[in-house]
This record gives structure tokens, C-alpha cells and sequence, in this order.
């Protein structure tokens, strides 16, 4: 009965499963909004080069 108890009350393996959840939703919130996020990356990347363009002479 004990060993039931200790098995219980142990937390070791919380961490590891609060990494896990948390993985799953920002994994779950890309896959939703991965047309969203390509756009702004690739809108970024237009105003860093067009900058850099500028900025070259």
C-alpha cells in the first residue's frame, strides 16, 4: 500500500508532461494559422530586403 502512495504523490514526471502539453498547442496554433503566419514572414522579409536596398544605395 505504501508503494501505491509514493507512486501517487510523486512529481517527477509533471514537468515532462506540461513540456509536452505545451509543445502540442503551439504545434496545434501553427498548423491553424500557417497561411496567416507564411504571410507575415514572408511580408517581413519583403520590407527587410527593400530596406536593405535602400540602405546599399
Amino acid at each position: 500500500m505504501r508503494g501505491i502512495k509514493e507512486f501517487l504523490t510523486e512529481e517527477d514526471g509533471v514537468g515532462v508532461v506540461e513540456m509536452i502539453l505545451i509543445l502540442v498547442v503551439l504545434i496545434g496554433l501553427v498548423l491553424i494559422f500557417k497561411k496567416q503566419l507564411t504571410n507575415l514572414v514572408n511580408d517581413i522579409f519583403k520590407t527587410i530586403t527593400s530596406n536593405a536596398k535602400k540602405v546599399q544605395g
